[in-house]
């Protein structure tokens, strides 16, 4: 499916049939339910179960932000489309963990480009700021492109960018201060944040945002 989540060590989660039997194993994880075989295809030659039923799977699998991660990098990557989605959980009502996977469905973003990006998103949304547009493409009056930015909330013209390691590369780092500076010549606020940012320091991350949308609009 193309959709990288999972850390070299994670353990592998293995779907079962109800009946169906295997031993236990430390790199292993268990869940038996009903798989059709509409629900099954082959990846290098292995059994898996379908890009649909996969998220499916693990959008209604807690915690939540872990949810809303998978999902949103299934539809980023095309894999899957929200509104098949939707209607493949609307088609399985009673199911265990729906009431999760409508919540996810309600937050998920077919246009965020990393798990990152949607846990700074979803912290953001958490603390009830308003929510912001993603990969907003910024242009000058004249409809001149300056730059793209992660979130955006374009009336206020205030943008929000999560930092990945790939940022730190020469040639990126380069290209990125030449866009920052486009963007303040634009009038924009822009903010970058980093893993740590959003991990460890949430309450700041979501104080500095709060401070940037009130300064273009006393009343956010």
């Amino acid at each position: 499916m193309g959709v990288d989540l999972l850390s070299r060590n994670a353990p592998v989660t293995v779907l079962l049939p109800r009946a169906a039997r295997m031993r236990a194993h430390p790199r292993l994880r268990v869940h038996r339910s009903v798989v059709p075989d509409s629900d099954r295809t082959r990846l290098g030659g292995l059994p898996v179960t379908t890009p649909l039923r996969t998220a499916f799977d693990l959008g209604r699998r807690a915690p939540r932000d872990d949810a809303l991660v998978a999902v949103d990098a299934l539809l980023h990557r095309r894999a899957v489309k929200l509104a098949a989605l939707r209607a493949y959980a609307d088609a399985r009502s009673g199911w265990p963990g729906l009431p999760l996977l409508r919540e996810v469905l309600a937050l998920a973003e077919p246009l965020a480009e990393s798990p990152m990006e949607t846990r700074l998103r979803l912290l953001l949304l958490d603390a009830g700021l308003p929510p912001a547009v993603a990969q907003h493409d910024v242009r000058k009056a004249d409809g001149r492109f300056v730059g793209r930015v992660d979130l955006a909330w374009p009336a206020l013209r205030v943008a929000v960018e999560y930092d990945g390691d790939h940022h730190r590369e020469r040639a990126h780092f380069r290209q990125d201060v030449a866009r920052l500076n486009a963007l303040r010549a634009a009038g924009w606020i822009v903010l970058r944040f980093t893993a740590d940012d959003v991990l460890r320091h949430p309450t700041r991350t979501v104080a500095l945002v709060h401070q940037a949308l009130r300064e273009r609009h006393p009343s956010t």
